[in-house]
């Protein structure tokens, strides 16, 4: 699973991870089947525990481990998991590392880039209890994001509401409000360009993701 990167020889697992680099990351847990009710699992990991990346463990995730942050049904995930995953490989290809093809059952979990894995709960968080009609708008509200908006609004949510079960309150229930329920219109407010700047600059991630 792991692809070495052929310009600077740093080795990558799944969407950008960095097994030999990175103390922190995401991993997505796609269960086996096709039933569209069916729970994929988004966890975050820091310190040892990324030391099982790549393995899919025996039992269930429960529901209340503090480190589970999405749960999400399969037909909600198949409706924005290609987009995320078309973003997350443009900006890999895009810093010299090797992309990841989206793979609806795939047979190990998918270990994330922490910045990656950010964006991905900020998109997941505003769809998990939005009408499946309004994922499209729900999709076309992240795109217009730049990342630094992105990993703020993560920052604020994760900070109140991180465990997946604090569903619908909170800045979750923003999250919902302001890329699903809100009306995309392009075109309008300030660039993405322009909102990354007054949000000024961000060094605590090692790669610009």
């Amino acid at each position: 699973m792991a692809k070495p990167d052929t310009g600077s020889g740093r080795k990558t697992v799944g969407l950008g991870f960095l097994p030999d680099e990175i103390r922190h990351g995401f991993v997505i847990d796609v269960p086996k089947g096709s039933n569209q009710t069916d729970l994929i699992a988004i966890t975050e990991h820091r310190g040892s525990d990324l030391d099982v990346f790549g393995v899919r463990i025996s039992e269930p995730v429960s529901q209340k481990d503090p480190a589970l942050r999405v749960l999400i049904d399969r037909a909600r995930w198949l409706a924005l998991a290609p987009t995320f995953w078309e973003e997350a490989n443009r900006r890999l290809r895009a810093n010299g590392f090797p992309s990841c093809k989206f793979i609806k059952n795939p047979s190990k979990p998918v270990p994330v880039h922490p910045s990656l894995g950010k964006e991905l709960c900020v998109l997941c968080w505003a769809v998990e209890e939005a009408p499946p009609g309004d994922i499209p708008n729900a999709l076309q509200n992240w795109e217009a994001l730049a990342p630094e908006e992105r990993w703020w609004l993560y920052t604020m949510t994760v900070a109140t509401t991180a465990q997946a079960l604090q569903r619908g309150i909170g800045w979750r229930k923003a999250l919902r409000a302001a890329l699903a329920d809100n009306p995309f219109v392009k075109g309008e407010g300030s660039s993405p360009r322009a909102r990354r700047e007054l949000l000024g600059h961000h060094d605590q991630l090692a790669l610009n993701l």
